[in-house]
This record gives structure tokens, sequence and C-alpha cells, in this order.
């Protein structure tokens, strides 16, 4: 009877402990649910506010929708076409990163050549680099050969910052997947191309979709590249921005909505495809 009481007392207190763990793991997710979307909140709040108030409220004020009618209705503010100049401009720069990138990882992944690892990390340094330091010469070629402030020429040097993610990121899904399911499919009489649309991408899509996300995310953010090769004719939204930052004074509330409105495309892409990028970002984490 002694015996029975104690196991109930020792499995009692495993519960206790459980309980706490989870108790404790819930808050700690919480607070740092609250330190992650904070900025966002804070940033609603001061779009909502006049400049005065700005610096002198906190929680307690009078709303005011005044910012988002300077920012995206006003008869001189051309937000809206900075906003969809970025989206192309950005989804172009991914979209030639996949076409170009995926074939690369798939190289790197499956090919022995010549000084391998040294191009590999030969493209991997170009996102290490700052992009301060090839902006000058950048900007010389560009103005000879025609392509400063196009789409294109954005779309081009977006490369250095959406390339190199995408085909170490890749590259490493590439090598998880078995070289023996590609040799199964050429022997049922698939071709390398149906082995590589058909057999491989499925396979490397989480990956695929988490790494296209994360460089269309940088290639969003871009600040430095649009800022000097992009003028009249071609403007992304981060530089429009700056419209608001006047020499004398700054415009706080109108900065917010800036900011709010350019964040909302990158929620809501992830938000979609969660799914995807959940299983991307963990896939290959556990091999053996």
């Amino acid at each position: 009877m002694d015996t029975i009481t104690a196991i109930e007392k020792v499995t009692k207190n495993k519960k206790t402990i459980e309980v706490g763990i989870n108790i404790l793991r819930y808050l700690v997710l919480t607070v740092w649910l609250v330190f992650a979307v904070f900025p966002l909140f804070w940033m609603f709040i001061c779009s909502l506010k006049s400049d005065a108030e700005v610096v002198t409220t906190v929680f307690k004020f009078t709303p005011t929708f005044s910012n988002y009618q300077a920012v995206l209705f006003r008869p001189d503010s051309d937000y809206f076409k900075a906003f969809f100049e970025n989206f192309v401009v950005s989804g172009g720069a991914v979209l030639l990163t996949i076409v170009v990138g995926v074939p690369a990882a798939y190289a790197f992944a499956r090919y022995d050549f010549k000084n391998k690892e040294g191009w590999a990390f030969q493209i991997l340094s170009f996102k290490f680099a700052p992009e301060i330091l090839v902006i000058l010469p950048v900007f010389m070629i560009f103005q000879r050969i025609g392509l400063y402030d196009t789409y294109f020429g954005l779309i081009w040097v977006y490369q250095l910052i959406t390339m190199p993610l995408l085909i170490w990121v890749v590259r490493g899904y590439f090598e998880d997947i078995s070289v023996e399911i590609e040799q199964a499919a050429q022997l049922d009489g698939y071709t390398w191309y149906e082995v590589f649309f058909k057999i491989l991408l499925p396979l490397i899509k989480p990956g695929l979709v988490a790494a296209s996300l994360l460089a269309f995310i940088f290639a969003w953010n871009s600040f430095t590249f649009p800022l000097i090769l992009s003028g009249v004719h071609v403007q992304t939204i981060t530089i429009t921005s700056l419209r608001f930052l006047a020499s004398d004074s700054v415009h706080y509330g109108q900065v917010a909505v800036a900011a709010i409105i350019a964040v909302l495309p990158e929620i809501i892409i992830c938000l979609f495809i969660q799914k995807h990028l959940v299983r991307g970002l963990s896939f290959g984490a556990v091999k053996g």
C-alpha cells in the first residue's frame, strides 16, 4: 500500500512539474510575442497621431487619419506607384533568381568540378559584402550601358542580394535527396529534365518557397541599390518613404504609415505560405 502511495505521489509530482514547465514555456513565448509584435503596434499607434502628439503622448491621444490621407490620397502622392514598382522589381528579381539559381544549386549539389567549393563560397561572399562596396562601379557601368533607372537594371543588381541566399539554401535540400531516387526514375524511362521537374522540384518545394520568401524580403527592403541606381522613372517604396523626412522636420506619423503599408505584403505572403515556410525552414535539420 505504501509503495502504491509513493508511486502516486511521484506521478503527481511529475504532472505538477510538467504543468509548471508548460506554463513557463507559454509565458516565455508570450513575452517573446509581445517583444516581436510591439514595434508593429507602436508604428500603428504613431500613424494615428499628429506630429505634435507623437512626442507629447503615449497611449492616450486623439486618433486622426490625416497621415493616411497625406501618404495615400494626396494628389501629388506617388506612393502607390512606388509600391507597384517595388513589387515589380522585387518579384522580377526573385523570379530571375529561381530560374538561374535552382539549376546552379543542383549543379553544386550533384556535380564535382574543379574548385567547386571555392566558386560556391565566392557566390556566398557577394551576400556578405556590403552593398556600398560595389555601388560606385555598378553605377558607372549602368550609366554606360543604359541600365540606370530601369526595371531590368534593378532586377539585375538585386541578384547580388537574392542569388547567393537561394543557391546555398536550395543546395542543401538537393544534397538531402538521395541520388538513388534520380537513378531509379531514369531506369523507369524518365529523362533528366523529367526527373528534375517532376520529382526533384516537388521534393524541394518547401525549401524553395522558404528561400524565395527570404529573397523577396531582402529585395523588398533593399535601400542602397535603389537609392543610387534609380531616379525618376523607377523608384521603390523604400526611397519614396524618405520624402516624409523633411529638412526642417520629420513627419513621424506619415513615416509610420509608409512603413506599415510597406510591410503588409511580407506579412500577407508569410500568412498564405506559412505551411511551406515552416517545413522549408525545418526540413533537413535532422539527418541520418
